[in-house]
């Protein structure tokens, strides 16, 4: 479990609060630089018939957006610019995280936690704001027996507080799960040699192309619920 192990690069104690500078920052920042990177480069040209990065680019806004519309309608338009960011972060962090000796952010509950608890609070602050007191018929579906309300309000209240934390452990088990069954199967073949490494690499080699579908599936699945989320808030569906 080395490969999850959080290290401090540069140790940092403010208040008697230990924020030091770690390798999970570090990789942080390397995934904020490769999606800024990305971006600039693939659209610096704006060419009429895009090439290979341009056209990556314009998939990925066509993408988000196109989820947006579906999901929330034409209000969700404001919104893309927040979803479209946290799509990114979590497929380049997935992304990056594949890379041999690289580490996974994702992989970490803390980081995983802290970006589903923004999109909570963003949208529950949506919903306050959109319709103030009556954002709590939220919480009462429409069309259930008055009797059952004492029973369904409870259920609806705790699955709506529930969401950070089904939204952030989604992501951060699989990453986690994936991540080290590659080190397990790798650890088979350097301790079977020649003679029967074989076939633990041709697991490694099919868990590999997995773990990238899974990388972008863990992203557009954390985008979509965010969605969700957003439309429950503006539309108040029950």
């Amino acid at each position: 479990m080395g490969q999850f192990q959080i290290k401090r690069l540069v140790e940092m104690n403010i208040g008697g609060v230990d924020v030091s500078f770690t390798n999970s920052s570090l990789f942080m920042l390397i995934v904020i630089a490769a999606i800024t990177l990305f971006l600039t480069f693939s659209m610096r040209g704006r060419a009429m018939v895009p090439g290979r990065m341009q056209s990556i680019a314009e998939l990925s806004y066509e993408f988000i957006a196109n989820m947006l519309k579906e999901n929330v309608g034409s209000e969700g338009r404001k919104f893309f610019p927040f979803i479209f960011s946290v799509f990114m972060f979590v497929l380049f962090a997935n992304l990056i995280g594949m890379i041999p000796y690289s580490f996974t952010v994702t992989s970490h509950i803390v980081v995983t936690f802290a970006l589903a608890l923004t999109v909570f609070i963003l949208v529950t602050i949506v919903g306050i704001l959109r319709h103030g007191v009556k954002f709590l018929t939220l919480f009462a579906p429409s069309g259930v027996p008055v009797f059952l309300m004492p029973i369904l309000v409870p259920i609806e209240v705790i699955s709506y507080f529930v969401r950070p934390i089904s939204l952030s452990v989604r992501l951060f088990a699989n990453m986690l799960a994936g991540h080290a069954l590659l080190k397990v199967f790798g650890a088979f073949v350097v301790g079977l040699g020649w003679l029967g490494g074989w076939l633990p690499l041709t697991f490694i080699v099919g868990l590999t192309g997995l773990e990238f579908l899974v990388a972008f599936l863990q992203a557009y699945v954390f985008a979509i619920l965010s969605c969700l989320y957003l439309n429950d808030a503006i539309h108040l569906h029950h």
